[in-house]
């Protein structure tokens, strides 16, 4: 008997035989090869796959069920996991779903990606995320053995986001609290400004995460659908200092805050009884960005703005202003590169880059001289 496995349509993999013939007729496996090749079974096989070999949407349901399922390595995010889902079924399988995953080929996947941003509108970094989905579908298609090949891995995309955050200047920053009346408001955007913290990681934050002996803030966890999740990264999991400037205004939030135990929030939903921490995108849109405006900060219709610019802000300013080591920003930041830190999160200053044309006119011997 001739065993095989062939995939199934909904990615099982099923067992089959084909009769050869007699042992006394064919005494050795080679002997039996030959008369395989003689009764042309490895074609017959080979066109039973073709009628049932997986196809995309098969693929990747099952994609979604082994990398999010307990065999998962890199387990995702809480947060993750919907935007992942609508990438996978309103795009890849939206397009692809009917097709046999073994057919479909580098290039008409190239000409759909490129179709995505210039017909669809979407940003290349999105485009570049769709693309890195699809290559770990098949990728896990290979490892559990439903597909052979990948045709994504030879797919070239435009990554680079044309999305700049806006970064505020410490004086701006300072206009900003004066505008803030309410104490937990204040004691929000000072902390977040001065640590860089992300909005998920500050409304988590007990008063047990206050190390005020340590002169530190602990960051363990992250608040993500209404419950703590587990940290961004590995690197987000660990300190960030706490100046005693800080640290005072802190203590001084703790005196006035109705939730002040141990367990409580440091930042809390009033509304909510301190039960949930206050709800960072409703503090943005009712508290944060009018006093933006007011201090200067010019945001377009539609423009983003939120706690995660006075992220940005601070690493700006830490290593262009500040002159501070880019190594210390990364570890303040909790980045696992530091590429990150310096390019995403460092823009250019233009005053740094004319302070740094001046000096070397200077050193030509031409600093002293100004245009009439």
């Amino acid at each position: 008997m001739l065993r095989y496995r062939l995939n199934t349509a909904d990615g099982s993999r099923k067992e089959n035989t084909l009769p050869v013939g007699f042992l006394k007729d064919f005494p050795t496996e080679k002997a039996a090869w030959r008369e395989v090749d003689r009764l042309g079974l490895l074609i017959r096989i080979n066109s039973e796959e073709s009628a049932t070999r997986i196809r995309f949407n098969a693929l990747a349901e099952y994609y979604l069920k082994a990398d999010f399922g307990e065999d998962a390595v890199r387990p995702k995010s809480v947060n993750t996991i919907p935007i992942v889902e609508h990438y996978v079924r309103d795009y890849l399988i939206a397009r692809w779903g009917n097709e046999l995953a073994s057919d479909i080929g580098p290039l008409e996947i190239q000409r759909w990606l490129k179709s995505l941003h210039t017909v669809n509108g979407l940003a290349w970094a999105t485009v570049a995320k769709i693309r890195g989905i699809m290559h770990r579908i098949y990728k896990v298609g290979i490892l559990h053995e439903r597909v052979e090949k990948n045709p994504v891995q030879h797919v070239e995309t435009r990554s680079r986001s044309l999305y700049k955050a806006v970064v505020i200047t410490p004086s701006q920053t300072l206009t900003i609290l004066n505008k803030l009346t309410s104490p937990l408001h204040f004691t929000l955007v000072l902390t977040c400004a001065a640590t860089a913290l992300r909005a998920s990681e500050i409304v988590s934050l007990r008063w047990s995460d206050i190390l005020w002996t340590d002169g530190q803030i602990r960051v363990s966890k992250r608040w993500a659908k209404g419950k703590d999740g587990e940290t961004k990264t590995e690197a987000s999991n660990g300190y960030v200092p706490m100046h005693p400037v800080l640290a005072q205004y802190l203590n001084e939030w703790r005196t006035q805050s109705p939730y002040s135990k141990i367990d409580d929030f440091v930042f809390p939903s009033l509304i909510k009884d301190g039960k949930v921490p206050i709800r960072a995108s409703t503090f943005v849109q009712d508290h944060l960005r009018l006093p933006a405006t007011s201090a200067g900060v010019v945001l377009a219709k539609g423009q983003r703005f939120g706690l995660h610019n006075l992220r940005h802000s601070l690493s700006t300013w830490l290593v262009n202003k500040g002159k501070v080591d880019p190594k210390t920003v990364q570890g303040m930041l909790r980045h696992s590169d530091i590429r990150t830190t310096m390019n995403l999160y460092t823009q250019d200053d233009r005053d740094e880059k004319q302070a740094a044309q001046g000096a070397f006119l200077s050193a030509v011997g031409l600093g002293s001289r100004l245009v009439q």
